[in-house]
């Protein structure tokens, strides 16, 4: 839907679904009950569409692109933005660090963003421009050459330029900083695209077609403050091509009842990276909850909080002595009002509704569209 001078949409990634046939089931059925329920039916309604690697193959064979644009028509919808960030399986799977894998090392992971911008280009409705979101790069555990990286975000970058020129459309990808991510938070994104400028023949070019999406949930886990994060990525003149509103969980660890009440969050599908803030501002990471949670047993880790990448809803708060990240996406919102024309692109992206907790779970249709109404209501 419009959403100001730009779109909102609620990521498909939230549905288990690798073919296109299983994705197009999932959009035509919860994406359209959602749209009902939010009273979207009488205004063009945004899709923010998730497609695997071999959805995004499927969707381009024989009639299935033309299918489903006149199915779009039909309803009245309409894809403004791709989530290219999982390549293969997202859900009922051991996901974790497979969902960096390809990285932007390998052709594969080019190949793969190439389709679904293509894609995008024969469903972007006139006067819209089109983004794509990818992971930052690679994962530190990988201890990935950035030399690739950047030739294969070079090619991309050209490949935009010529698409825009083609069609008239204005194209972007972004960059999705994430918890040891090859780059997390703001200064480390800062410093990466530095040296891939300095190595760029075109500049000017990889910032016009190269930005980030920002997560809320991710530099709140950060500890960073979305005004100070968002401005600085600005006035570094990087672009940012998406907003995603989604929030993360936070405790105190030196509270018992707290840390006991993480058991329901440990589950073995996502990363769920910890960071913890200690009395003097540091910060110690861990790659999974299991890893913070050994550390606290054994003693290891002293900390004042903890924020961990398990996204809640941003309509529900978990039951105390739990929190959530959420006031970062309130001030996401408020820096929204104050820079209208900054970004166009925003996504609710709460993927986890399959392993939440008891408590917190409910029909997928009835979720989404209650953080559909939080959103406007914070608006």
């Amino acid at each position: 839907m419009r959403f100001g001078s730009g779109h909102l949409a609620y990521c498909t990634n939230i549905h288990p679904a690798e073919s296109w046939a299983d994705t197009f089931s999932a959009i035509s059925s919860h994406a359209m009950a959602v749209r009902d329920s939010v009273g979207g039916k009488g205004e063009p309604y945004a899709i923010g569409l998730r497609l695997s690697a071999r959805a995004s193959l499927e969707l381009l064979e024989g009639s299935g692109l033309a299918d489903f644009k006149r199915w779009l028509d039909e309803e009245n919808a309409y894809v403004f933005t791709i989530n290219g960030f999982p390549y293969g399986d997202f859900h009922g799977t051991r996901v974790k660090e497979k969902v960096f894998q390809p990285d932007w090392t390998t052709r594969e992971r080019l190949d793969y963003t190439k389709r679904l911008f293509t894609i995008l280009a024969e469903i972007l409705p006139q006067g819209v421009d089109g983004s794509v979101s990818t992971l930052p790069g690679s994962h530190k555990t990988f201890h990935a050459e950035e030399a690739p990286i950047f030739a294969h975000l070079e090619e991309l970058a050209v490949f935009l330029d010529d698409l825009a020129a083609k069609t008239g459309r204005d194209f972007h990808l972004g960059l999705e900083p994430e918890p040891l991510g090859h780059f997390e938070n703001t200064a480390e994104t800062l410093a990466f695209f530095e040296r891939m400028k300095a190595v760029s023949p075109e500049p000017a070019r990889l910032l016009r077609r190269l930005g980030i999406n920002y997560d809320a949930c991710h530099f709140a886990l950060q500890y960073e403050e979305a005004r100070t994060s968002l401005d600085a990525l600005v006035a570094a003149g990087l672009r940012i091509s998406k907003i995603h509103l989604s929030s993360a969980l936070a405790l105190d660890p030196r509270d018992r009842e707290a840390v006991a009440a993480l058991a329901a969050f440990d589950e073995p599908v996502y990363f769920h990276q910890v960071l913890a803030r200690h009395a003097d501002g540091g910060i110690q990471r861990f790659v999974d909850l299991p890893d913070a949670l050994a550390a606290r047993k054994s003693g290891g880790t002293e900390a004042e909080e903890w924020r961990v990448h398990f996204h809640i809803p941003l309509d529900a708060e978990p039951a105390p002595p739990l929190r959530s990240t959420r006031q970062q996406v309130r001030d996401v919102l408020a820096w929204r009002r104050d820079h209208p024309d900054a970004c166009t692109h925003y996504e609710i992206e709460t993927y986890t509704w399959g392993v939440l907790p008891r408590n917190l779970h409910r029909p997928v249709v009835e979720q989404i569209a209650a953080e559909y109404r939080w959103v406007m209501e914070e608006c």
